[in-house]
């Protein structure tokens, strides 16, 4: 099963500030150790949202907002994908995130990714194939 660990924004990120050395350290330590018990997929920090825009659409019309945006509660500051077994294995890492991050204040939130097969009959073969067809060019 495929998993995303989601690192919340907060103030710090959204600022913009970089992590200290001994944070990337700390962090390249854990997804190393990590990834010898979860195959980790990828997974990148994003920039704050002042570099972003956010794209609603109501009534199928698409109206356009430059960040930043205010509610940092909603905030993704960045993401980890990773395969593992179960849940709970994934848990077992997250559990270990580095305390240097956030200064022990962060939120991070696992959520399981949908596979093709879980949409049952919605996806005909023909749609299976072009599926995976585009996600092979990435």
């Amino acid at each position: 099963m495929r998993f995303m660990i989601i690192r919340k924004g907060d103030a710090e990120t959204e600022a913009g500030a970089p992590p200290s050395r001994e944070l990337a350290e700390a962090m390249m330590a854990h997804h190393e150790e990590m990834g010898r018990h979860l195959r980790i997929l990828g997974g990148d920090g994003l920039k704050p949202t002042s570099a972003g825009a956010k794209v609603k659409f109501r009534k199928g019309k698409p109206f356009v907002t430059d960040g930043p945006f205010t509610e940092t509660k909603e905030i993704v500051a960045g993401y980890t994908l990773v395969e593992a077994d179960s849940l709970e294995a994934v848990l077992v890492w997250v559990r270990r995130w580095p305390a240097l991050d956030a200064n022990g204040e962060v939120e991070l939130e696992v959520r399981p990714l949908y596979e093709i097969e879980d949409f049952g009959d919605a996806f005909s073969p023909e749609l299976k194939a072009d599926a995976e067809r585009i996600m092979a060019k990435g």
